[in-house]
């Protein structure tokens, strides 16, 4: 069994199957649960009718609870893509983070679960060398979908504790912005760049549901001071900052 020494009790879900062609994990997805607390969502992700399932769930108290063996496919990711990559539970490891969710008042992640979420990250992404641009939100994704683990999630902690990929967000001043229903070279250019760092988008020059979606999940997890899916110039000199760290990784 591929597991983490973190982890302080074994729930197995009936959820899995293998990994598909034997593909070995090289990318972690955090979630939060959007449940009432963690019991009923171990009760969800154990339960076969559930048809989902994540690898390890972080309680409010910061326990960790492991769902699936890290070697098997757990089912979390949904209808995703990355990288032009679709089948991402195959590639991944997905961690639930316990949280009610924005439907029941998103409240602020304990301190005693972020430090349990940032150990247990670190140990993952040590175990299976994870790249920094494949430490993923649910959000990210599948943007048009999820909105998780969220903007008060702190990306930057993780970061600072070598998890992840992250630049200091530019500050928000005005200036152009880009929104629905803009089209022209300017879409282009904010499109492609997004398709670059790894989003699941065509480049057609329209400003689009599925842009604002993805600009959305670009903000909740680089740019978390406003998510309004408007790409002003803070979000755009924030993404144009982390192409030109990936120089740097």
């Amino acid at each position: 069994m591929m597991h983490s020494v973190l982890a302080s009790a074994f729930l197995p879900s009936p959820n899995i199957e293998p990994r598909r062609d034997g593909i070995k994990p090289d990318m972690l997805v955090l979630h939060y649960t959007g449940m009432p607390d963690a019991k009923k969502a171990c009760r969800w992700l154990c339960n076969p009718a559930s048809k989902v399932s994540c690898h390890y769930l972080v309680d409010e108290n910061g326990a960790v609870i492991q769902i699936v063996d890290e070697e098997m496919r757990a089912w979390h990711a949904g209808v995703s893509s990355w990288k032009g990559q679709q089948d991402l539970n195959s590639c991944s490891i997905g961690i639930e983070i316990q949280n009610p969710g924005h439907a029941a008042g998103y409240p602020d992640f304990p301190e005693a679960q972020m430090l349990a979420v940032v150990a247990l990250c670190q140990d993952v992404v040590a175990r299976h060398v994870i790249h920094p641009t494949r430490v993923l939100a649910h959000s990210d994704i599948a943007p048009e979908r999820k909105i998780d683990p969220g903007e008060k999630f702190d990306w930057a902690r993780l970061h600072a504790q070598g998890i992840g990929h992250w630049v200091k967000p530019e500050p928000i001043d005005g200036g152009p912005f880009l929104q629905l229903g803009d089209q022209g070279q300017a879409i282009e250019v904010l499109q492609g760049t997004l398709q670059r760092y790894g989003y699941g988008m065509e480049v057609t020059g329209l400003y689009d549901d599925l842009t604002q979606a993805i600009v959305c999940a670009f903000q909740r997890h680089f740019r978390p001071s406003r998510v309004d899916g408007v790409a002003d110039s803070s979000t755009v000199i924030t993404l144009r900052r982390l192409m030109q760290g990936l120089e740097q990784i």
